[in-house]
């Protein structure tokens, strides 16, 4: 059960991100723009698809994700590009990108939520401190006029469409593949009144307005699986 997703998107100018990504991605451009973010997912009630027991794993995860296009196979393809994720579960840090696809970084996560004034805070830094994202919303029932995307139906089909992620690994020649499945992808929109992320931040990766906050969305209480995906190999 994802019982909560928050969704922080920046349009991104495509040369930045060129420099971020691997060889054989490509940004995936809406109106001209790559689009990029963080993912900030609780997980609960997590357990292999063979056991029927809920074994009551429950974790609160970050990562920081692209919008990209590959070939496979001969076939374009569509996803999201996954340079770091950070979890405050040892399992996952443990067990991440061995036992199941992606590897995690250990973090610290801050978390105050009431779902029934609308009011979403999740500040996550990693124990390596080469990572720091603080996010502070409020859920809103207006999709912002400014964003890139005419509606939230339209950000909303966007991001399904991009189930398939590919993580970076510490083998520089392989990335661990898997594909979200959600039978009731369902998305709201959120009012972000601060958001930091030391990756779009970083001066090295991202000039001066090379990365602008578009929109946040905000998922809650959605059934899910996931599932490996073949392995991929740069360019």
């Amino acid at each position: 059960m994802i019982e909560r997703r928050i969704l922080v998107n920046y349009r991104v100018d495509p040369a930045a991100l060129a420099g971020v990504l691997p060889a054989g991605f490509r940004p995936l451009l809406v109106e001209g723009y790559g689009m990029a973010g963080i993912c900030l997912i609780r997980l609960v009630r997590v357990r292999p698809q063979c056991f029927f027991l809920d074994i009551g794993l429950r974790s609160e995860n970050a990562a920081h994700r692209v919008a990209v296009e590959w070939e496979q196979d001969g076939q374009r393809r569509e996803g999201v590009y996954i340079p770091r994720r950070d979890t405050n579960l040892c399992l996952n840090a443990l067990a991440g990108g061995r036992i199941f696809p992606g590897e995690h970084h250990p973090a610290d996560f801050e978390v105050e939520e009431d779902p029934a004034s609308g009011c979403w805070s999740v500040h996550m830094h990693s124990r390596d401190h080469s990572a720091a994202v603080e996010v502070d919303a409020r859920s809103t029932a207006s999709f912002p006029t400014g964003s890139v995307f005419g509606s939230l139906a339209d950000a909303s089909g966007f991001f399904e469409r991009g189930a398939a992620g590919y993580s970076a690994t510490s083998d520089p020649g392989r990335f661990d593949g898997i594909e979200l499945r959600c039978p009731n992808w369902v998305c709201e929109p959120l009012e972000v009144e601060r958001v930091y992320s030391s990756f779009f931040a970083d001066p090295a990766a991202f000039g001066e307005g090379a990365a602008v906050f578009d929109h946040a969305l905000l998922m809650r209480n959605i059934d899910h699986s996931w599932h490996a995906l073949e392995d991929l190999e740069p360019g």
